[in-house]
């Protein structure tokens, strides 16, 4: 399975009665890009919590990296990372202070000689000394991403990386994290709701739809088998139940 970054059997979470993953199987090949889509609901940051061991399964195995998370956890955990929008970094520190912190958490030497790289990579330099609270949504998300990539990650987890950003923003995110990706050959599993940024960087898409994995390929294959031109009409497809319809028509 050295080809493997993420594979996946049986992943299952339920809170109560509700199954928010119910028995997912799925594998995430090294060295590319592979997106995780679904509707709101559909399970993708309950999957990425228990992928970063931050919700334990009800059920299944996770293995990452080659290693059992539920058993060799201590060894994945320094090559991989996550960065999402969502998750603020403390508002009071600057931000040369917040990946100081984060730094010192994840164990890493040269902390100094590292952040100056990073900041200099994502245009930073010039808000190092500002309250992390002070920054523009875009400011901030390339704060959280220099935060993911302080620790040079084999494996990266993003949620919605250019959610609220404005299109040359988002667009130089994406461009940046695929040049990382290809110089670094690391592995990016993508959670968006974005359906361009999918088709354009990702090689291939896992398709969620109430906790379970109903399809799955590359953008051009699920296309064809859709009868689809944009992968949004596909994602609309699948989120409405249109192509199992369709089927039982016939």
């Amino acid at each position: 399975m050295s080809d493997i970054a993420i594979h996946v059997e049986g992943l299952t979470k339920r809170f109560g009665p509700v199954a928010a993953v119910d028995g997912v199987d799925f594998t995430v090949p090294r060295g590319g890009i592979t997106g995780l889509l679904g509707g709101n609901g559909a399970g993708k940051t309950t999957t990425i919590s228990m992928l970063l061991g931050l919700l334990e399964p009800t059920g299944g195995r996770i293995t990452m990296l080659g290693h059992d998370m539920a058993t060799e956890r201590h060894r994945v955990l320094p090559r991989i990372n996550f960065s999402s929008p969502y998750v603020d970094l403390p508002h009071r520190l600057t931000v040369q202070e917040n990946l100081t912190v984060y730094g010192h958490l994840y164990g890493l030497s040269g902390i100094r000689r590292r952040i100056d790289r990073i900041a200099d990579a994502l245009d930073l330099v010039r808000f190092l000394d500002r309250p992390s609270g002070a920054l523009s949504a875009g400011q901030k998300t390339r704060v959280a991403l220099a935060k993911a990539l302080l620790n040079d990650p084999d494996l990266l987890l993003l949620d919605e990386p250019t959610a609220s950003l404005d299109p040359d923003t988002a667009d130089w995110i994406r461009t940046y994290l695929e040049r990382w990706q290809r110089e670094r050959g690391a592995t990016i599993l993508l959670a968006s709701h974005n359906m361009p940024e999918v088709e354009r960087m990702c090689s291939q898409v896992l398709m969620l739809r109430q906790g379970r994995i109903v399809d799955q390929g590359s953008p051009a294959d699920l296309l064809a088998r859709y009868g689809r031109e944009t992968l949004e009409d596909v994602f609309l497809d699948i989120a409405r139940d249109r192509r199992r319809a369709a089927v039982a028509a016939d």
